[in-house]
Formats: structure tokens, C-alpha cells, sequence
């Protein structure tokens, strides 16, 4: 009887060996050929999947270009929000691309990574609000099990979790999600076993990125924004005002403000 194999993704990835190809070097050298200065980032950042939010803050004037970012296939642009000032970059759509971004966003100055995504919403939510905490998700993706092993969960961490759930608030709920790679394969019966497991909504990157906060000991947290259902009907992927852009930010600030004040609680 043949044996049967796990898949290449499942195998040879020693996750507790370091890596060869580093975010920083790779940095040093974009510094090189651009003529970045080498200069922190915000301590603070967003990623912004459908870029609507950067382009809302863009056309408000709000935003300038950070000339310490120097990534080859990104751009970073600062806000300032209440004073804390803030780095967004748009457009990081998929797991892989998430955790490339985040990794240099990690070794460029960032603290704290927030991700603000839409979603698809496959079961019914519990309350009625617009963003979801994602606590835990579903590793339906690639880029996870170069990080965890596959018995291995991709949560929130369990600190900021505790921050979080110790404060009021009225624009989230807590759920468990679904992040696959591969949007246009949500079959009925893949959606199916998705509900049975209870989770919520389905996005493309908090699996992943929550699987490299774990393995690097970052802070990384995030948000699912339910704006649709797949475009089963006529109206879908309403946001909101400026595609959501005004949502998101109160989103932002409400955790910014929650999260700062736990912090100051336990120093």
C-alpha cells in the first residue's frame, strides 16, 4: 500500500530555526539604493487592505509619504490622530503580502500593528455591529504554517486580549473568522464547515498574521470589517460613509484610546 504524504507546505519548516533571508537586511539594502534615511517609523500602525482609508485621509490633506519606510513594494503614509501619530499602508491584500509587510514594519519602529479588513459575513452575528475582533481564525492559507506548526492556533495574544475585553466599548464584538487564500473558492459546503466551526466571517489575513505575532512575540491585532455577504445580491460592499473610512477611524481611535489606558493601568 503506498504511503501517503503531507503536502510541502506542511513539511521541512523547522520553526524554531532562525532564517537565512532577514527584513532588515533587506531594508539595509532598499535604504542603500533609495537613499532612505534610516529613521523609526510610528510606533503605531495600520494596515489598510482596501486602501480606502488612506485615500479618505489623502484627499482630506491629512497625510504625507514617510521617508523612513523602505519598502520596495509598499508605501507608509503618517497621520496624525489625537496626537498619536499613526503609520498606514494601504492596499496589503493576502496573507503572505500581510506578514512580508509586517515583518519589515516590525523592524522599522513599529510596536503595535493594528489591521482593519473587510470580511464576508457567513453566519449571523450576534449583535448589530459593523467590526468584529478576531480571537481566533481558521489557517484556510499558506503563510501560517511557515510559522506555527499546523496542530497550532492562530489567536490574539492573550494579553491584549485581556486588555481589551476588560474595557466597554460599542463598535466590536468578539469573534472567530476564517481566512483563506483563495477568495473565489468559498463553495457552499467549504462555507459550511466554516459555520461549523464556528466562525463568523471569512478575510484573507488574520490567520496569518496572528501565526507570525505569535512565533515573533509582536503585538498584532485584528479587526474584520463585515461589509458583505460574496455579492450573493444587488447593494453588497456598502461601507459606510467614505467607503467606511469614518467608522474606521473612530475604530482606531476608541482602541487606541482603550489599549493606552490599559497600558498606563499596569505600569
Amino acid at each position: 500500500m503506498k504511503e501517503e504524504k503531507e503536502p510541502p507546505i506542511l513539511t521541512n519548516k523547522f520553526h524554531s530555526s532562525n532564517s537565512v533571508f532577514l527584513p532588515e537586511n533587506l531594508l539595509r539594502e532598499a535604504r542603500r539604493q533609495k537613499n532612505v534615511p534610516d529613521c523609526p517609523i510610528p510606533s503605531v500602525c495600520v494596515l489598510d487592505p482596501d486602501g480606502d482609508l488612506v485615500t479618505y485621509l489623502s484627499n482630506q490633506g491629512l497625510t504625507e509619504k514617510n521617508k523612513c519606510w523602505a519598502c520596495y513594494h509598499s508605501h507608509l503614509y503618517t497621520v496624525d490622530l489625537d496626537g498619536v501619530q499613526i503609520g498606514i499602508v494601504p492596499c496589503i491584500v493576502g496573507s503572505s503580502y500581510a506578514v512580508l509587510v509586517a515583518e519589515q514594519l516590525f523592524v522599522s519602529g513599529c510596536e503595535l500593528l493594528i489591521s482593519v479588513t473587510s470580511a464576508g459575513v457567513i453566519n449571523q452575528t450576534p449583535e448589530l455591529k459593523r467590526f468584529a475582533l478576531i480571537t481566533e481564525a481558521v489557517r484556510d492559507e499558506g503563510t501560517s504554517y511557515h510559522y506555527l506548526p499546523k496542530e497550532a492556533k492562530a489567536v490574539i495574544s492573550p494579553n491584549l486580549l485581556t486588555q481589551l475585553s476588560m474595557a466597554e466599548q460599542e463598535l466590536w464584538f468578539h469573534t472567530k473568522s476564517w481566512t483563506t487564500d483563495a477568495p473565489y473558492r468559498e463553495t457552499e459546503k467549504a462555507i459550511e464547515a466554516m459555520k461549523e466551526q464556528g466562525a463568523t466571517c471569512v478575510e484573507m489575513e488574520a490567520a496569518a498574521l496572528y501565526a507570525y505575532g505569535i512565533a515573533k512575540q509582536k503585538k498584532i491585532i485584528c479587526f474584520a470589517h463585515l461589509t458583505n455577504t460574496m455579492a450573493q445580491q444587488e447593494g453588497d460592499f456598502e461601507k459606510g460613509e467614505h467607503f467606511g473610512s469614518i467608522d474606521t477611524l473612530n475604530l482606531i481611535r476608541q482602541f487606541i484610546e482603550i489599549y493606552a489606558a490599559e497600558c498606563k493601568s499596569v505600569t
